[in-house]
């Protein structure tokens, strides 16, 4: 690419998108990481041949793109210790809930990218939403997807308040497939499985309908009655999360977090 990274936060976000530059032959040199945390710097060390700092400093200056990968809570502190030292850095913010305008006056910079990735981006099968502000050029946004495309799929958004609802859907979204697998492995266990064979068993299953609904053009909705027969097994245990409720619900919670994003914002986007 070129050109000189900074993060700020080296922990597991920060993580996915170096392991992803340095798979593209990005070279280890030219990427800097602002981490406190003694036993994050070892890892990064350890792992990408790193050498992390444990404050900002002098040597940002040299940076043309800053991943901000800090807690929504720290981003404040983490910005007003950077921005003395480069002004001119396309800056790329991957904190949940706080708003690009926030961002934008910590940092004196309209070059703002926000972004929402998820977790599997550590094993390159994330997908990440993007939205830049109006300053951000066709350029930057080019280099930001190049860059986040090394963990997975990319989303750009029109609109900065969608990222809310990316939060909700894939944001927090690997947390719900696991959420299930647990009951799927609870309820195999006491079927009569070893409690492994029936981990197993959630996992492919799970994996498998994720390739066949990205393999098909049918809504998941007649994917799900193809597999469906009235009167038989899988009709039996839809009937019985219907009368449970269990759609109303789930979005429900995707709907609590959703509204916890915009929280965030308010709560530690503040001026």
């Amino acid at each position: 690419m070129g050109k000189r990274i900074a993060f700020i936060g080296g922990g597991n976000m920060a993580s996915a998108i170096i392991g992803g530059l340095l798979r593209q032959g990005f070279s280890a040199a030219d990427i800097d990481v602002v981490e406190p945390w003694d036993e994050a710097r070892a890892r990064l060390a350890k792992d990408f041949g790193l050498a992390p700092q444990t404050e900002a400093g002098a040597f940002l200056a040299g940076a043309d793109m800053i991943v901000w990968a800090v807690k929504p809570q720290t981003f404040k502190d983490a910005a007003a210790a950077m921005r003395a030292h480069n002004q001119h850095a396309l800056h790329l913010s991957v904190a949940a809930g706080i708003t690009s305008q926030s961002i934008a006056q910590w940092l004196g910079s309209e070059r703002i990218i926000r972004t929402m990735p998820n977790t599997p981006a550590l094993i390159g099968k994330g997908i990440t939403a993007l939205y830049g502000r109006p300053a951000v050029t066709q350029a930057d946004k080019d280099w930001a997807n190049e860059v986040i495309a090394t963990t997975g799929a990319t989303v750009w958004l029109t609109a900065e308040e969608q990222l809310d609802a990316v939060t909700a859907i894939s944001g927090s979204g690997p947390a719900y497939m696991f959420y299930f697998m647990e009951a799927m492995t609870e309820a195999g266990a006491k079927l009569g499985l070893e409690r492994d064979q029936a981990y197993q068993l959630a996992v492919a299953t799970f994996i498998g309908a994720g390739e066949l609904a990205r393999a098909s053009t049918e809504p998941p909705e007649t994917l799900r009655a193809k597999v469906t027969s009235k009167g038989g097994t899988t009709y039996a245990a839809i009937t019985s999360l219907d009368e449970s409720g269990v759609k109303d619900l789930f979005a429900k919670a995707l709907f609590a977090a959703h509204k916890r994003a915009g929280e965030l914002g308010a709560e530690f986007g503040k001026a």
